[in-house]
C-alpha cells in the first residue's frame, strides 16, 4: 500500500477482543448467549476503530480508515453491509442500535486523530467522553433491554466516570504519546503553565488536578449507581460489573495519589472474581 492508503474495514477476532480487557471479559460474559454476542461485536468495532486512531499509520490514512468506517456503517443502515460487518448488521436490525451512536464513537476517534489531545476545555473533554464512552453505553444499554430514559441516562454517567478513571489511570502513558485529557481550567486553577505533557504531569500541583478531576468520576459513578438501583437486576448485571471494577480503580488511586513514580492502578484477579459474583449473584 502507498502511505495514504489503508487496508479496507475489518473486525478484530473474538480473542483480541476479550483479550483486550479482562473487566470487560467479565462484565460480558455473564450475558445470556444472544447479549453477549451482540456486546461482541459492538466491542468489536469500538476496537477496530481505535486500533486506528492509535496506530502508527500516516495521518491521512488513519483519517481515511476512520471515513471508511463511516461509509461501512451507512451501508450496514442501507442495508448493503460489507461482508465482514454481516453479522453486525443483524445486530444493529436485531437491537435497533442507532446510526448516530457508532458515528459518535468514529468521531471521538477522529478527535485523537485531527490532532494530540492536549489540556482540552472542559466542554471539549465532555464532548470527547460522550463519543468514545457514552456513545458506545447507549449502544450497550440496549441491547440489555434498559428503557429509553434510564439507559440514556446510565450511559451518560457511567460512561463519564469510567472514561474519567481511564485518563486518570493513564495519565503517564498518554504524555509518552504527546497527549493531555486534563482539562484546561483545572489545570490553570492550579497554577500549572502550559507545556509539554510531561512537563505538565511532573508538576507538584498535578495531584490538586487529579483530585478534583476523581470527585467528578465520583459524581458520575453516584448517579450511575441510583439509576441502576431503580432497574430490574437482570438489565444492569453488566454496567454493575464495569462499574465496581472501575470505581475499585479510582479508589486505588485516590488511595496511592498521584505523585511521581505512580505505579498504574489495577484490581487483582482475585478481588476481580470478587466483584463479579457478588454482581452476577446479586
Amino acid at each position: 500500500m502507498s502511505g495514504t492508503e489503508i487496508a479496507a474495514p475489518s473486525m478484530p477476532s473474538e480473542a483480541n477482543v476479550v483479550s483486550s480487557s479482562s473487566s470487560f471479559h467479565a462484565a460480558m460474559r455473564i450475558l445470556p448467549a444472544p447479549q453477549r454476542e451482540a456486546m461482541f461485536h459492538i466491542y468489536a468495532f469500538c476496537r477496530a476503530v481505535d486500533d486506528i486512531a492509535d496506530g502508527d499509520a500516516p495521518h491521512a490514512a488513519r483519517l481515511a480508515g476512520l471515513d471508511a468506517w463511516r461509509r461501512d456503517i451507512a451501508a450496514c443502515y442501507a442495508g448493503a453491509p460489507p461482508a465482514a460487518l454481516a453479522e453486525l448488521a443483524r445486530q444493529i436490525a436485531r437491537y435497533d442500535l442507532e446510526q448516530a451512536d457508532f458515528l459518535a464513537v468514529i468521531d471521538g476517534m477522529t478527535m485523537d486523530v485531527v490532532a494530540d489531545i492536549r489540556a482540552p476545555d472542559a466542554a471539549t473533554l465532555d464532548l470527547y467522553c460522550d463519543r468514545v464512552a457514552s456513545a458506545v453505553g447507549r449502544l450497550a444499554v440496549r441491547v440489555f433491554g434498559m428503557g429509553r430514559e434510564d439507559g440514556v441516562a446510565l450511559a451518560y454517567h457511567l460512561g463519564r466516570a469510567l472514561q474519567l478513571t481511564n485518563i486518570l489511570r493513564d495519565i503517564d502513558e498518554d504524555a509518552e504519546l504527546g497527549r493531555l485529557y486534563l482539562p484546561a481550567e483545572a489545570l490553570a486553577q492550579a497554577g500549572i503553565p502550559a507545556g509539554e505533557p510531561r512537563e505538565v504531569i511532573a508538576h507538584p500541583a498535578i495531584g490538586q488536578v487529579c483530585a478534583g478531576l476523581a470527585r467528578e468520576a465520583q459524581a458520575h459513578y453516584d448517579r450511575s449507581h441510583a439509576i441502576m438501583a431503580r432497574c430490574p437486576a437482570r438489565q444492569v448485571r453488566s454496567p454493575r460489573i464495569m462499574a465496581a471494577v472501575y470505581h475499585e480503580i479510582l479508589v486505588r488511586m485516590l488511595a496511592r495519589g498521584w505523585n511521581a513514580p505512580r505505579a498504574r492502578a489495577k484490581v487483582p484477579r482475585v478481588r476481580l472474581l470478587w466483584l463479579v459474583l457478588r454482581h452476577a449473584l446479586g
